[in-house]
């Protein structure tokens, strides 16, 4: 079935729906990682967007019950150059199109996925629009030019829960708080609560198999409602949109990080940045694949790290605060600590989910934070 591609700035590729009828929209961006779709397709932090995948075979092992990152797909549309139907692996359970289709997402095949991307990378991430219907694509342009700018954008109350919960084998729980606001914690490991923005669920793995006795709140929880839980440490998920957008958190975290040992990925990195008084910026082309070098700075080592971020932290002119990690590809910031308070924060994604595990220091380095101030 045709389909059409139109970008804000007048370019269009006409190509193929595996996913019948309809029309999406979003910012597209490009995702360099050669596997790992299905984890790309139900990471929150890509609500808003749709991806296209840089390598040129797509679908060919299905999709399984296991490698799925939240409980739905979250992209707005998935673009590729070629979608496999027939998938062909022991876990398989359906294909990639009847996957999509199920959660309503549009597919698109058959464009120049190396003409997209290239365009993208010299001009940017941009509006885009995705269609079936018998319209022009100068209408889909402008269709794609009356859609609002990531920039601007708050999009973790499309993606964060509504109440607390916990994390178990089988997946998230809810869980209900006493009525002076205080919590039975389960666990004899030190307490954490988690602000969860539209977090990955290996985070949630990573973070429980460290020892860590979790308690999941939405983005609305006030530092207040955090004392009466009486944790030992506070820590800042990933998550979607425009990071500038979330003052109200931003000045929240701005209070816990006086009083808790704090940790932060992703879009919890960009919180704390702002909540020590540094500022976002938005990325050209953002960074999103399996293959971004990084440099630890306090130990000298290169590690490849997963990445999926549109935005970046300044934090130059800020006092007490080091700079721990560095993007080799463009010397953006990928991590730093604070050299006074128990707080540290990386931009990459350590628990992979999908790609390499050369970060998973990250969750140790977290814990040992925690036994350091907490004593626990």
């Amino acid at each position: 079935m045709k389909a059409i591609l139109a970008l804000e700035d007048g370019t269009w590729f006409e190509g193929r729906s595996f996913t019948g009828h309809g029309n999406a929209g979003g910012e597209a961006i490009f995702n360099t990682g050669m596997t790992g779709y299905q984890e790309v397709l139900t990471d929150p932090s890509y609500a808003g967007q749709m991806v296209c995948m840089t390598y040129p075979l797509v679908g060919n092992y299905g999709v399984n019950l296991e490698d799925v990152e939240s409980s739905r797909v979250w992209v707005e549309a998935f673009i590729v150059k070629e979608c496999c139907k027939v998938p062909s692996n022991w876990r398989s359970v359906k294909s990639l199109p009847d996957y999509l289709v199920e959660h309503g997402v549009m597919g698109i095949e058959g464009i120049d996925t190396r003409a997209l991307t290239r365009h993208l990378r010299l001009h940017g991430a941009m509006r885009a629009i995705i269609s079936t219907d018998d319209v022009t694509p100068q209408e889909l342009v402008d269709r794609a030019r009356a859609l609002p700018s990531m920039e601007g954008q708050n999009l973790t109350a499309r993606v964060c829960p509504a109440e607390p919960y916990v994390w178990t084998a089988q997946g998230p729980r809810s869980v209900s708080l006493e009525d002076d606001g205080s919590y039975r914690w389960p666990g004899n490991g030190p307490k954490v609560v988690a602000y969860d923005f539209g977090v990955k669920w290996n985070i949630l793995r990573l973070l429980a198999a460290e020892g860590l006795d979790l308690l999941m709140v939405p983005p609305s929880f006030t530092a207040e409602q955090v004392d009466r839980l009486a944790p030992d440490a506070v820590f800042l998920s990933n998550g979607p949109g425009d990071p500038a957008t979330l003052t109200d958190v931003v000045a929240n975290v701005s209070q816990l990080a006086d009083r808790y040992p704090l940790a932060g990925i992703c879009l919890g990195h960009q919180i704390l940045g702002q909540a020590l008084g540094g500022k976002t910026y938005k990325l050209k082309f953002g960074h999103h694949g399996l293959n971004h070098p990084v440099k630890d700075l306090t130990t000298g080592r290169i590690e490849i790290s997963s990445q999926n971020h549109g935005f970046c932290v300044d934090i130059t002119s800020l006092k007490d605060v080091e700079i721990t990690h560095i993007n080799l590809n463009d010397q953006t910031l990928e991590g730093f600590r604070h050299t006074k308070k128990p707080v540290l924060a990386i931009q990459h994604h350590p628990e992979a989910g999908p790609g390499p595990h050369d970060s998973q220091y990250f969750f140790h380095r977290f814990r040992e934070l925690i036994r350091e101030h907490a004593g626990v």
